[in-house]
């Protein structure tokens, strides 16, 4: 797409730093600079003032990525589009049934009324729950990880989702203030909220992260 809209060699193209490398690679692919813009710290996505403050004169367009079943707001970036001349791209995630998207919500919601020592994700704006993602507070040490760790030990499948930001890559990196980026990617953890997790998978979930309780700032 970058190619088609006639992208290339001296343009820069504003991307997410937070997981996605491949949008970075498809920049360098045309021929463009890829620029790092921060991320909104409740949807993942893009934050629009952070894009417009690193737009330049060779600026040419934006890409932005929907993010663990939320949407970045398209309507500011295209706005911003407009007033820049940029082309506004987005790539989107796998669309799920409906069904099960009502059966991941309706999990996400039983997590988010029993779940104490993390901070659970805001649930607005349209949320299908492509991944529950919770944020472990760093408290001055590395509490992601060991949470993790612990919650692996008791039979729990968490990942993590964005271990090292773009930006931060060898083939990428670049002195830039990301504060959200960098954040996000210390304190993010994704738990199950699968359709097929039955009611007992989810009080293990539950019981395993709150045992941990005792390693976290008090959620907020």
């Amino acid at each position: 797409m970058l190619r088609a809209a006639g992208v290339g060699i001296g343009d820069e193209v504003v991307v997410p730093a937070f997981g996605n490398a491949e949008v970075a690679e498809a920049v360098v692919l045309a021929g463009a600079l890829p620029m790092f813009a921060d991320i909104d710290p409740v949807t993942y996505c893009l934050d629009a003032a952070a894009v417009e403050a690193v737009v330049t004169p060779r600026t040419a367009a934006v890409v932005a990525v929907h993010r663990f079943g939320r949407s970045a707001d398209i309507a500011r970036l295209h706005w911003i589009g407009q007033q820049h001349g940029l082309l506004v791209l987005e790539q989107g995630e796998s669309e799920a049934p409906y069904d099960e998207i009502a059966q991941r919500r309706e999990r996400a919601a039983y997590l988010d009324s029993k779940l104490k020592g993390v901070w659970t994700p805001d649930g607005g704006d349209g949320h299908t729950y492509q991944q529950y993602v919770v944020r472990v507070p760093g408290n001055g040490r590395p509490d992601r990880d060991a949470f993790a760790r612990a919650v692996r030990a008791r039979g729990v499948d968490c990942k993590v989702p964005v271990k090292t930001p773009v930006h931060r890559l060898p083939e990428f990196r670049r002195c830039v203030s990301l504060p959200q980026t960098e954040r996000a990617a210390d304190e993010t953890l994704t738990l199950p909220v699968d359709a097929a997790l039955t009611k007992r998978d989810m009080q293990r979930i539950v019981s395993a992260c709150n045992a941990l309780g005792g390693l976290l700032q008090p959620a907020v």
